[in-house]
């Protein structure tokens, strides 16, 4: 494995929040390294710094010390608008929480970080239909959140991460919410796209049954994260 592989790295990560007069040390030193196609799972326990670890490495935060480096671009160097539009070519988001938006359909949903992107409307439309396909919901493309059942809004939320073909797919307790054969299936649509896109993933969760899917089991307590047992 070369460097040119490494789609994403942080270095000595740490992250301090100030509550009241006290400093909550949430990082304490990270060190991360995915690369192209790997897939990767951070267990630890509610409040052990999972979720503001994948806001750092997204670029949705900043680090008190430490630095992220996404597809060999160091994210503090640069601007807000770089950042996002970094963000919308490299990453992938989805979270225990689907935050599809109630109005619109699953195509209009999925097609929307394309439509950000500047892509015109039918061609957006036509990826987000393939990618829906994919994820076995082609006869719901015109349904909205709704008219979908929990595991078709989880799968609308995955298609729509992986519409842009981003590098690196960052899921935050991406199955927390729903039942475990329904778990199950939205890990099997994820390790088989990361396998046929060769997308990395990215994944924390509780669920260590799941986890153990991965290529690699990371923990992270008390802001130190460590090689799985």
């Amino acid at each position: 494995m070369n460097e040119s592989d490494n789609i994403l790295i942080c270095q000595n990560l740490h992250k301090d929040f100030i509550d009241g007069k006290r400093i909550v040390k949430v990082l304490k030193g990270v060190n991360l390294t995915i690369n192209r196609g790997e897939r990767v799972a951070i267990l630890g326990p509610s409040g052990s710094g999972k979720s503001t670890l994948l806001h750092l490495l997204g670029g949705l935060d900043r680090a008190t010390q430490g630095e992220v480096i996404l597809n060999h671009e160091n994210l503090a160097q640069l601007t807000e608008k770089q950042r996002c539009a970094l963000r919308n070519h490299a990453l992938g988001f989805v979270y225990q929480f689907h935050h599809l938006l109630p109005e619109f359909s699953a195509l209009e949903n999925v097609a929307m970080p394309l439509l950000i992107r500047g892509e015109q409307s039918n061609v957006a439309k036509e990826k987000a239909r393939e990618i829906l396909i994919e994820v076995g919901l082609g006869e719901r493309t015109s349904h909205t959140p709704g008219q979908l059942s929990g595991g078709e809004r989880q799968r609308t939320a995955v298609a729509r991460a992986l519409v842009t073909n981003p590098l690196c797919i960052l899921a935050d307790e991406p199955t927390g919410n729903l039942d475990q054969h329904t778990a199950e299936h939205i890990y099997e649509v994820m390790l088989e796209i990361n396998k046929r896109l060769n997308t990395s993933l990215l994944i924390v969760t509780h669920d260590v049954h799941l986890a153990k899917k991965m290529d690699r089991l990371l923990s992270l307590e008390d802001g130190i994260l460590s090689e799985g047992k």
